[in-house]
Formats: C-alpha cells, sequence, structure tokens
C-alpha cells in the first residue's frame, strides 16, 4: 500500500490519455455486462426449467391442439406423479404491440406444478373461487399498472365466445412474484374451464400437458412410455423434458450464447491492443525515471510490481465502474425490453468473471511492459537519457 501514491502518481502523468483509456475500459464493460443480462433473459427459461418436468406436445407442431381426454391415460403411467395442461389463448389488449403471454390453465395443478410462482394464499382462494379470474406476473402488472380487482379486457383472435363476440373480460384477482429472480413475471394465466364454457363447452383440446415425474433420472424412459401410449392416434404426441423444450424455443431465435460470446471476445481483443499500447508507450516515456528508481535502491521485482500494478490498477478503475453501470442500466433496457425479454439483470457469476476479466486485462497489457522495465540497464538508460 505505501506504493499505491507512486502508482497513482504514474497513471496521473498524462492525464488525458488515462482518461480516454478508461473511458475505453467502461464502456467495453458496460457492454459485456449488457450482453450478459441479454444472454440471461433468453437462458432464463433453461435456467429455471425443472429436472422432474416434462412437456408434451403435438408431434406435428405445438400449434397443434392435443385431446383433453389424454390427460388421464398419462396419470397412469408409472412414474407420473402430476398432469396438468394449458393452452395458449392469443388475444390483443388494448393493442398488438401489447403481447404478452396469456394461457389456459387449470389453477390448483398449474400452482402446484410451478411452486416457483408464488400467489398469496388469499389470492389462489380468490382465483380458484372467480370463474372468470385471472393471475398476472408483478412485472407484467406493473407494466400496465393493474390492481388486484381491475377487469382486464382481452379481444380475441383466436378463440371466439359462443355468442360470436371476441371480447373476453378477465378479473384480476392475484398478481403473483417469483420465488427466485430467474422466475417469468411477465405472464397472465386465467382459469381453463372459463375458455372451455366461453366457447359453448365444445373445445375439448388443449396446447400441452405439463407432466411431473418422480424421478428424474427416469425422464427419456417414460417420455418414451407416454409417446408410445398415443402412436398411431390421431394426435401423436412429442414428450421432452422441460429443459429440452424451452431450448428448443430458444434455438429458434438462434444460438445467443454463441454470439454474445463471439462479440465480447472481439471487444475485448481490441481492448488489449489499446491498453497494451497505453502501458507500452507510458513505459517508454519513464524509461529514464524508472533507471532512477532502480539507481537508488528499487529491486528488478519491485519495479515489475510497480509497473504492473498500474496496468492492473487501471482496468479495475474503468472495469468496476462500467460494471456498476452495466448493472444500473439493466433496470431501464429491462423494462424498455419487457415484451421481449422477461427476465433481464446481471446475474452474480457474470460479474464474478468480470472481475476476473479486469485483473487478466491488466496482468496480460502489463506484463510485457513490466518485463521491459525490470529488465532495464541502468547505465544504459541515464545515458540514453
Amino acid at each position: 500500500m505505501k506504493y499505491l501514491p507512486l502508482v497513482w502518481a504514474n497513471l496521473t502523468r498524462r492525464k488525458v490519455r488515462t482518461v480516454l483509456t478508461v473511458l475505453g475500459i467502461l464502456v467495453a464493460f458496460i457492454l459485456y455486462g449488457l450482453l450478459a443480462a441479454i444472454n440471461k433473459g433468453f437462458n432464463a427459461g433453461v435456467d429455471l426449467a425443472g429436472n422432474d418436468r416434462l412437456v408434451m406436445q403435438h408431434k406435428v407442431s405445438i400449434i397443434q391442439p392435443l385431446p383433453l381426454s389424454y390427460q388421464e391415460r398419462i396419470a397412469r403411467v408409472p412414474g407420473v406423479s402430476l398432469v396438468t395442461h394449458a393452452n395458449w389463448f392469443g388475444g390483443i389488449y388494448q393493442d398488438s404491440k401489447n403481447f404478452f403471454p396469456k394461457i389456459a390453465v387449470d389453477p390448483e395443478p398449474f400452482l402446484e406444478m410451478y411452486p416457483e410462482y408464488v400467489l398469496p394464499a388469499d389470492q389462489k382462494a380468490a382465483w380458484l373461487a372467480e370463474r372468470t379470474g385471472a393471475i398476472a406476473g408483478r412485472s407484467l402488472a406493473e407494466r400496465f399498472d393493474w390492481k388486484v380487482g381491475d377487469t382486464i379486457p382481452v379481444q380475441g383472435d383466436i378463440y371466439r365466445r359462443a355468442d360470436g363476440t371476441a371480447l373476453w373480460p378477465f378479473k384480476l384477482v392475484g398478481i403473483y412474484d417469483g420465488a427466485t429472480k430467474d422466475a417469468d413475471r411477465s405472464q397472465f394465466f386465467f382459469r381453463y374451464d372459463y375458455l372451455q364454457e366461453g366457447t359453448g363447452g365444445t373445445l375439448g383440446q388443449v396446447g400441452w400437458y405439463w407432466i411431473r415425474i418422480s424421478d428424474p433420472d427416469h425422464a427419456p424412459q417414460i417420455a418414451e412410455q407416454i409417446d408410445t401410449l398415443f402412436a398411431n392416434s390421431p394426435a401423436e404426441t412429442k414428450t421432452s423434458t422441460e429443459k429440452a423444450f424451452v431450448q428448443a424455443f430458444a434455438q429458434q431465435v438462434g444460438d445467443t450464447t454463441t454470439i454474445i460470446r463471439g462479440v465480447i471476445v472481439a471487444v475485448f481483443f481490441t481492448l488489449l491492443l489499446v491498453v497494451g499500447n497505453t502501458m507500452a508507450q507510458s513505459v517508454r516515456e519513464r524509461t529514464n525515471e524508472l533507471a532512477v528508481l532502480k539507481a537508488v535502491g528499487f529491486r528488478d521485482r519491485l519495479v515489475l510490481v510497480l509497473v504492473l500494478s498500474e496496468a492492473i490498477l487501471l482496468s479495475v478503475i474503468g472495469g468496476g465502474l462500467g460494471l456498476s453501470l452495466a448493472g444500473l442500466l439493466t433496470v431501464p433496457v429491462g423494462q424498455g425490453l419487457s415484451s421481449v425479454l422477461t427476465v433481464f439483470y446481471l446475474p452474480r457469476q457474470d460479474v464474478l468473471i468480470g472481475i476476473g476479466l479486469m485483473i487478466c486485462l491488466g496482468l496480460v497489457t502489463g506484463l510485457p511492459p513490466a518485463i521491459q522495465a525490470m529488465r532495464l540497464e541502468v547505465a544504459e538508460a541515464l545515458r540514453r537519457a
């Protein structure tokens, strides 16, 4: 610590150059932080997927419906502990730009299937009692300033009511939170029996089934057994783990993780060149000063540590500020992307990786000039000066 003033004095020797270098590092780490948050947003569903949950859909496509009658047969398969169904509703709230998932479910088994969706007991009771009741995630409710008790009118674009009208009014009876930060708080769930009755009781079909199994290690065998059960039927099925199901959806957008990593590598490679050039130039300008330090008793190893400390301090200042700003920016940016990315925050492990990158950046860019300074010949350097 006693050499910190000397390290700081060397860093501020060329203030403009130092500030510009810090700004470059800062921008790079802001970009890193926001890209890490975007990557988390795309993969949150995969991380949250339960090991004990399967998803069964139509073999052709998820947009093809399955008979509601399948539920009892699935429940009798050995290893299955819980089955419930879901149906995509579509619909438009106020304007087509106001997109959010609207899903018809059976409330009680749905909440049992997904304990990560936390709903107060009184609101759960209200949902079970109110036929037109619906629940919304906290972020969705905040997005539209909804309160419990509000009526949410949705214009049906897939399902029309039995009387020919397309307007479906829902009573918001609950707002759920997430047990973890990865839980999706942007969805809208309502009762399937309301959809069934509203269409005249003739629906009899669902979009997909959620299935809980007692032993995740036997997931492939149970999935195969379920699909075999409906083989050669008018609606054959495809059953997979929830994680595989979510990954398949994410891959429709593209391999976002690889793309984001590629961008980060390109940015940091450029940063290595910029910071490395700054440190090399700084050491060249101070050749005579370093020679004087060695002449008055500073050992070679100490000179190496001093120069290396400059590079690391430079990286930590810029990187620390950049990561901090990225963390602050995730709130407004996340709100702006809420209709696309339901989860948007800077994960702790990416913060730790960022700190490691700062130190690595300092070591890689500081080591060559530090070694050069350590090997400096005092007499030769002073003679050139």
